[in-house]
Parts: structure tokens; C-alpha cells; sequence
């Protein structure tokens, strides 16, 4: 039977992917590309907002109009959370659960016998365990994705993730060490470490998350890189363990969200914008050329104008490297969803547009500072233009004129240039 599955949202649900295709491989599916005719079709979802549950359900309808005859899943966060709106649609097959990943095949197995549609979801408890999901290689992929931990203790008020991922739950050590070597006996460079709340691994069996950093890092002779972190994890004493790795790459994704401590006291957020200074001063101190990158929310319930500019002049002081830049979007069962004070669309979007000519300039500057330094840089792929594209540990992006052999390859390379997203390079000995 052909099989396929397309994936929604985070690098956490691309990782799960990865495993599910594994498991369908190894049991005699033959795995096809999303535009290809399947048997069976797999939607892993996304419940972060209500725009991405839209889009799981604007990709059911042409999935069932375009392919009327497969089997489709919906699994995921979106039938984890919600699990009512995949039996409200009739395209879908199999509404599968988060914590139900690993009986794909015996679920594939009973639709097939039975062809009646049925929902498969457990609710999470606090005595589950981390379910320690098999993944050899990412297709098509130079680096490769690690998952160490799910779920979240945060309760955010505008997240629904909790109630989609469960209590916070860590792999063990063992599990890390075993899978980066088999990434790396598999060939990648590079291997980013992921989860729900990454920095929060250990807090549920007696380990810190420096713990499983180190052990990757001392697993095999490969790039280590980080997902996602809540910021206030990242205490010097921590940051200075990271640097004593050269393998480490010194890239901190630390999510923000807003830069106006009254907005993150009613987002439930767990730090103030002085905390977070202080975080991102003592990784400039203890890494050299480092760089920061975050999500920023704009609109949020309650947010006045004066609020938005304090969150806007933050992030222009800060100098972050990169930022993402979200619209707050309502997401019911959460605290946010019910406040009375909802910012208008026109107002979010005017705020976007004003966030991201900040985020603009702090990018190129940042990419400026680049110019005159040599960097070891991962060669991903050759653009269009006839130039390979690689990242530098701190990932920047870096073009340079090389050749085929150079990809997958970790290549010294001198920054010569910047542009407004980007960086031009040439190969140095």
C-alpha cells in the first residue's frame, strides 16, 4: 500500500513524522510524495492556532476531492486537543491521538478490516513516560532533528499546547547518546535537539537539561544545535558548560513573545524583560559571536499602544539576529481567548508590518558584523543562481561558489559580504 504524510507545523511534529514513515516503511508501505496518488493519507496537525487547525482542514478537503478513495488520518495536536473536529469532518477516516503515534499500523490495520471510522485518543496523565520514538535519517535533510522532550508545565494563557502534548516528560541519556551516533554513522553533520519546552528535559527525572547536551555533544564528532528554549533556563552556569563543546553551536532560539513586562505578566509568561537582558548579555559574554533569534507576538489581547512600542523599542535594543513575528490569534480553551479586550485584525496586522521594519534592521545589521569573519559553514544545497548555500555554527546563511563535493560538508569560508538576508562567502584553506 502507498503512503504519505504531511506535516504541519513544528520541528517536534516533523521529527514524529519521521518516525511514523519508519515504522510504515518497515512494515512493507511504500512511502510517496505529498502530490502522489496514496492508499493511505496521513495528516499530521498543528494546534498552535486557529489559522493552522484552518489549514488542516483546507488540506482534508482537497485531499478527500483530489484523492477520494485513501484512508485519511488526522493525528497530531489538532486531534490531540480537539479531537471533536476530526469526527465533525466526514473526509476523515482515523482520528488518532499524540500518545497513540506507535499503533499506527495495528489502527491502519483495523480500518482495513472493518472500514469504519473510529477516534483513537487518550488523554495524557501525570504518570505517562516519554515515549522513546526510533529515527535513523531525515529524507532530503544535511541536518537532522533529535527530540529529548515533550510537553509543557507553562500553561501559557494563550497556548493550548499543554492540553495537546501533556506534563513535561524527558527521554533518558542513553536514548540520546544512542541516537546521535546513528545520525552520525548515518552521515549528518549537524543535529539540532528539540522539544515542546526543550529546556524544561529533567525536570521530571532528576536530570538538567545541560545534562543531555553533554551528552550529545560527547556522543559523536558532530554539530549540536538547539531548538526553542524558554529564556530563564539559561542561567551562566549552564551557558558556560555549553561552551566548554566546540562541537556546540552557539545559536540561541529564545522565545520572547512580548518586550512589555505588563504583556508578559497577562501572557503567563515566566520572566520580565530585565531577566531576559541579562540572559542574552551573559551569552554574549561567554560565547563569541553568538547570535540570538526569537518569536515576538504582536496584538495580543489587552495590548495598548503604548505596550506594543515598549515590546517594539525592546526588540530593536536587543539587536536580535532574526526575528519571527506573530499576530496574536485566538485559540479557544485558553485564558486569552475569553479576555474581553481582542485587538482588532487591522491593528494586529499595522503592528506586524511596524515589527517586522524593526526586525529588518537588527537582521542586517547583525549579518553586517559578519563581514571580515571566517566561519566553518555546513554546504546545504546549490541555489538557482549556481551558488551553494551553507550556515555557519551560528547560523548564518552563507552563499558561496564552491562546487557539488562540497555539500554535506563543513567548509572554511571567509565572510566577505552581507545583504539584507544573507551573507556571500568565498572558500578559504
Amino acid at each position: 500500500m502507498k503512503v504519505k504524510i504531511i506535516t504541519l507545523g513544528c520541528k517536534v511534529n516533523q521529527f514524529e513524522s519521521q518516525a511514523m514513515l519508519k515504522d510504515l516503511a518497515e512494515n512493507g508501505f511504500t512511502l510517496v510524495e505529498d502530490n502522489e496518488h496514496s492508499d493511505i493519507s496521513i495528516i499530521n496537525s498543528c494546534a498552535v492556532t486557529q489559522a493552522s487547525e484552518q489549514k488542516a482542514v483546507k488540506l482534508i478537503h482537497r485531499l478527500r476531492r483530489e484523492n477520494p478513495d485513501t484512508v485519511i488520518i488526522l493525528t497530531g495536536c489538532m486531534a490531540q486537543a480537539f479531537p471533536e473536529s476530526g469526527n465533525d469532518l466526514p473526509e476523515v477516516d482515523i482520528v488518532l491521538g499524540n500518545k497513540r503515534r506507535s499503533d499506527i499500523i495495528p489502527t491502519i490495520n483495523r480500518y482495513m478490516k472493518d472500514r469504519e471510522k473510529f477516534t483513537y485518543v487518550e488523554e495524557y496523565a501525570k504518570k505517562d513516560i516519554y515515549e522513546s520514538l526510533s529515527v535513523d535519517q531525515f529524507i532530503n535533510r544535511t541536518r537532522t532533528f533529535l527530540k529529548i522532550e515533550d510537553g509543557c508545565n507553562r500553561f501559557c494563557s494563550y497556548c493550548i499546547i499543554p492540553y495537546a502534548r501533556g506534563r513535561v516528560r524527558s527521554c533518558s541519556l542513553e536514548y540520546i547518546h544512542k541516537e546521535v551516533c546513528t545520525f552520525s554513522e548515518n552521515g549528518y553533520r549537524e543535529i539540532v535537539i528539540i522539544g515542546i519546552n526543550l529546556s524544561s528535559f529533567g525536570s521530571d527525572n532528576g536530570l538538567k537539561f545541560s545534562d543531555a547536551v553533554k551528552t550529545a555533544c560527547e556522543s559523536a564528532n558532530v554539530r549540536i544545535r538547539l531548538g526553542s528554549l524558554e529564556p530563564e533556563s539559561m542561567d551562566i552556569e549552564t551557558l558556560r558548560i555549553f561552551a566548554q563543546y566546540p562541537n556546540f553551536c552557539p545559536q540561541f532560539h529564545l522565545s520572547l513573545q512580548s518586550g512589555c513586562d505588563a504583556t508578559l505578566k497577562r501572557m503567563n509568561r515566566h520572566y520580565t524583560t530585565a531577566e531576559y537582558t541579562e540572559i542574552v548579555n551573559n551569552i554574549r559574554k561567554v560565547f563569541d559571536n553568538p547570535s540570538i533569534t526569537t518569536d515576538v507576538m504582536v496584538g495580543f489581547a489587552g495590548e495598548t499602544e503604548e505596550e506594543f512600542h515598549e515590546s517594539l523599542e525592546f526588540v530593536r535594543k536587543t539587536g536580535f539576529a532574526k526575528v519571527h513575528i506573530f499576530p496574536y490569534s485566538r485559540r479557544k480553551g485558553t485564558v486569552a481567548d475569553r479576555a474581553a479586550d481582542q485587538i482588532p485584525q487591522h491593528i494586529k496586522k499595522e503592528r506586524a508590518a511596524s515589527m517586522a521594519k524593526i526586525a529588518a534592521e537588527t537582521r542586517k545589521a547583525f549579518l553586517a558584523s559578519q563581514v571580515g569573519r571566517i566561519e566553518k559553514v555546513l554546504i546545504e544545497s546549490r541555489n538557482k543562481n549556481g551558488l551553494y548555500e551553507g550556515y555557519t555554527a551560528n547560523y548564518t546563511p552563507v552563499y558561496v561558489d564552491t562546487d557539488e563535493s562540497a555539500i554535506n560538508h563543513i567548509i572554511n569560508v571567509q565572510i566577505i559580504d552581507s545583504t539584507d538576508d544573507s551573507c556571500i562567502g568565498k572558500c578559504v584553506d
